[in-house]
């Protein structure tokens, strides 16, 4: 568990303040993240690059909340977007766009004016098409940008498939052997500037020894480079890294940076890294209460009020979250599947979970700062739940839960 999510006096709190408040103040489910625990877990990284060139841009993607965002560019932090609307968010909530890099494999030409015109830190370019219709939108603007390509080293993450990054048949980046020609042709393109290499090869990895098998197969391609007369002024190594969700064994961020840094002993470029789960993963859970208990002959199931629409994680990779009490019951433990109200097989938070519950129970599903909020959806007609930050003993409401009013707003009837 979480250093800020911690039991006191038989109940979990949120730093310093009981779950039990927050969903009486704002009913469930509700996501709960502690700005300490952000802060925290940004300043693991910062410290452990002290002396060396760095920029931390974190993976918007895993948690798009602005105060998330803006508690991050208080702390410096720069920012990974893979749309125009994360970079709209970005801005509003106080990033820097000097700190933003942009990469996806799909970046439309208004994305593209978008980010020229907020005069961004650069482009991380994922094909040969992308490369020619970004000089192109530049040129259109009498502008240059500022480009990496995204090298895909085909390195095996050992991670789950759906975010595994960097195999030959994943759709991100370029192949590796097309890598310096490709360089070739963007060093001739007149509105690029390129300065510098992206790679990324996966979510949720618990070794360093992928990271490092990546950074050994791109340094390869900047020497080469470099005798051509391209020479890189920052590497961009993506981000990664896992967080334990149940019993994963994560390199502590400190191991993690000492590897990369140990890879790079001579070189001098800039360093751009992009975490994303390891820094709100752990910083936040959803808050669902029980709304029935229902007995079977072969399974028991705890029906709550959170469902697949608000934590899509279990029903898309049968990832595995912790889910615990938030209350110490006296009744025995019997075996639950936790699961929602949407009418989908698919619709659970875990299955065979041992609890100690009753009707009413409200239950924690930890480690669910990370592609929680942000993969949610209004499927069956569910408004998406609110989200709050607690800070110390204050609670701040951080996005009001929908509404009906604003599942239909931009709907109309026919005339």
């Amino acid at each position: 568990m979480s250093n800020y999510f911690t039991q006191k006096n038989f109940q979990l709190h949120a730093e310093n303040v009981a779950l039990t408040d927050i969903a009486a103040q704002f009913s469930t489910p509700c996501y709960v993240y502690s700005r300490a625990a952000l802060t925290d877990a940004y300043q693991q990284f910062s410290q452990a690059l002290q002396g060396r060139e760095h920029l931390i841009c974190y993976a918007v993607k895993a948690n798009g909340n602005l105060a998330v965002l803006n508690v991050l560019a208080r702390l410096g932090a720069g920012f990974d977007i893979v749309s125009g609307g994360e970079l709209q968010r970005v801005l509003a909530a106080g990033g820097a766009a000097q700190k933003i890099v942009f990469s996806g494999v799909g970046k439309s030409t208004d994305d593209m004016r978008m980010a020229l015109e907020a005069n961004i830190l650069c482009f991380n370019v994922e094909s040969a098409p992308e490369l020619d219709r970004l000089n192109a939108v530049a040129a259109s603007m009498g502008k240059t940008a500022a480009i990496s390509l995204r090298v895909n080293p085909d390195v095996d993450a050992k991670t789950h498939p759906y975010i595994s990054t960097g195999l030959k048949q994943n759709k991100f980046g370029v192949a590796y052997t097309d890598a310096i020609a490709l360089y070739r042709h963007a060093h001739s393109l007149k509105n690029l500037r390129i300065t510098g290499m992206d790679c990324h090869i996966g979510s949720q990895l618990t070794e360093t020894s992928p990271f490092i098998a990546a950074v050994e197969k791109i340094l390869l391609l900047v020497d080469q480079l470099a005798a051509e007369g391209i020479t890189l002024t920052h590497l961009d190594l993506g981000g990664g890294l896992g967080i334990c969700y149940d019993d994963e064994t994560p390199p502590a961020i400190s191991d993690y940076i000492a590897a990369l840094l140990k890879a790079l002993v001579g070189r001098t470029h800039k360093l751009i890294l992009e975490p994303g789960r390891v820094l709100v993963g752990n910083a936040g859970v959803l808050l669902t209460r029980v709304e029935y208990l229902k007995h079977g002959e072969e399974k028991n199931f705890a029906i709550v009020d959170a469902a697949m629409n608000d934590l899509m994680r279990p029903a898309l990779y049968d990832a595995y979250h912790r889910i615990v009490p938030v209350k110490q019951e006296k009744n025995a433990a019997q075996n639950f599947d936790v699961v929602g109200p949407i009418c989908e097989t698919g619709d659970f938070i875990g299955r065979n979970r041992s609890l100690a519950i009753t009707e009413e129970s409200l239950l924690a599903v930890m480690s669910a700062g990370a592609y929680g909020m942000s993969m949610s959806s209004n499927y069956n007609a569910r408004g998406r739940a609110a989200e709050v930050m607690v800070d110390g003993d204050q609670v701040h409401l951080v996005r009001a839960r929908e509404t009906f009013a604003h599942l239909i707003a931009g709907e109309c009837l026919l005339a």
